[in-house]
């Protein structure tokens, strides 16, 4: 299914929190495919000390550079970025999460953990780890709470790769908007959607 052809699922939600490669390329997903997301992001992110130019695609950039243009992608698609504020604690409820922040309390049906090597929220959230000590996760990056999806550095032990975490974002989105629809869902644009999305601002 193109995204040209996606339908209003606006009445979903999902909750991202970090606001990484991983959280953010999950949130851009979500977002753009009409999942009301909102991304939790404190700044932590270790892209600030890097250079990206193992990254395909990218000849180099600075990672703060990188970062930056991520984050306006994520905002041009809809996604309500919640900068600075930090998340506190995450339940499990009988409709889906409840978030806490040091500002108030919010609720999703699905929550992305992508947090980084810390990975005390998906330990308060009842996850199970594995023996090496990471959250247990399938290639789909769902984690055994339905609903409940981590990334990146959070379940791999000492893989701290930009171009893995944006995949784990992408592979946690992609089974969230295959859960809403019923069936595979593939996030495949062509020339036409680009022109649509663009007009004139689109790349050769």
């Amino acid at each position: 299914m193109s995204s040209e052809t996606a339908s209003d699922d606006s009445t979903v939600s999902v909750i991202v929190v970090g606001g990484g490669p991983a959280g953010l390329n999950a949130a851009l997903f979500t977002a753009k495919d009409g999942i009301k997301t909102t991304v939790f992001d404190t700044d932590e992110t270790w892209m600030h000390k890097a250079h990206l130019f193992n990254y395909l695609g990218i000849g180099s950039v600075g990672g703060s550079e990188f970062m930056a243009t991520a984050r306006q992608q994520v905002d041009d698609l809809g996604a309500d970025r919640r900068q600075g504020e930090r998340v506190t604690d995450v339940e499990e409820t009988a409709d889906g999460f409840a978030v806490e922040t040091e500002d108030g309390e919010y609720e999703a049906d699905y929550v992305v953990l992508a947090t980084g090597a810390n990975r005390e929220l998906a330990e308060a959230l009842g996850c199970e780890f594995t023996d090496e000590g990471v959250v247990d996760v399938g290639v789909d990056m769902e984690t055994s709470v339905a609903g409940a999806y981590a990334t990146g550095a959070m379940v791999r032990p000492e893989e701290w790769q930009a171009a893995i975490a944006v995949g784990d974002g992408a592979a946690a989105a992609l089974n969230i908007l295959s859960d809403v629809r019923g069936e595979h869902f593939h996030d495949f644009d062509v020339p036409a959607d680009a022109s649509r999305v663009f007009g004139e601002l689109v790349a050769e």
